[in-house]
């Protein structure tokens, strides 16, 4: 039998992943802290509720898809408790390590199974289905959320115990976040030195430089299309958990500060709900 499921967060990814949830067959229940964004998920089959609670009772797993930490905790403090016997919390949002600690703690003392399961991916690939699952947590707890995961995702990556997934998803958010802001640059650059970006791209297409994500946020910036993917408010909070993860591990990554002061800067100067690629702006601000 599926599992049934409620989706806690209906944002940019929340929304459809719960639409791809009720698609692949999945009873799917849905709160947002503001319920009209979540009213058009209402057409896919998705029940939306006034309250977390409502939401929850019942359910076998439960998707927190939130800002961060501590929006997640919030919710997890209504929703943990009318959750019922059984009921397994699928924490999918990017919190950190302490937050990931955080949440364990909040379930077991709650008595209900957690798995920690950040994904791989923006908009688009949440859209379709194709995210990539950084599960972790008790093998029995990642057999029952399986079918929720291969709902929304095209494949599954088994981490290790609860919290591995956190880890394993910073250090690839890392690299996400030094990529744009290389190709941001190197973009502002390209054009200050009246270089065509075409041309640029042309130069590294099909060698071992060139990648598909260079492509896409490249084109973005060429085109001054900054409508949100994945806000740039979010990379900066995504940015900032890699380096208070790298200063707890004793590293020293300055690029991974760089870039985390950087986005920052683009939050503060006004561009947090556009795209990540709007960092772009503070490299070429008369443009």
């Amino acid at each position: 039998m599926s599992p049934s499921v409620a989706v806690l967060g209906t944002g940019i990814m929340g929304a459809p992943m719960a639409r791809n949830l009720a698609r692949a067959g999945l009873p799917v229940a849905a709160w947002n802290r503001t319920r009209e964004k979540a009213e058009p998920i209402r057409e896919d089959g998705v029940a939306v509720h006034e309250s977390v609670e409502d939401a929850v009772a019942g359910r076998d797993v439960i998707v927190t898809m939130l800002a961060d930490a501590a929006a997640v905790e919030d919710v997890a403090a209504l929703a943990l408790p009318a959750a019922g016997e059984g009921a397994v919390w699928a924490q999918m949002s990017t919190i950190g390590i302490e937050g990931a600690g955080r949440c364990a703690r909040l379930a077991a003392r709650h008595d209900v199974a957690y798995v920690d399961a950040p994904v791989l991916g923006t908009k688009g690939p949440a859209e379709q289905g194709r995210l990539v699952v950084l599960a972790s947590g008790p093998p029995d707890a990642l057999e029952r959320c399986a079918p929720v995961f291969d709902a929304i995702g095209q494949r599954t990556i088994a981490a290790g115990e609860a919290g591995a997934g956190q880890r394993l998803k910073l250090v690839a958010n890392a690299w996400v976040v030094a990529v744009v802001e290389g190709i941001a640059e190197t973009l502002a650059l390209a054009e200050g030195l009246g270089v065509p970006p075409e041309r640029f791209f042309d130069a590294i297409s099909g060698g071992a430089m060139d990648m598909p994500y260079i492509h896409i946020k490249g084109d973005a910036i060429v085109k001054r299309s900054f409508d949100p993917s994945f806000p740039l408010r979010l990379a900066a909070k995504d940015a900032a958990l890699v380096v208070s993860a790298a200063q707890a591990a004793g590293l020293d990554l300055p690029l991974a500060r760089t870039v985390a002061e950087r986005m920052a800067a683009g939050v503060d100067a006004g561009h947090g709900d556009e795209d990540l690629a709007a960092t772009w702006r503070l490299s070429a601000p008369g443009r």
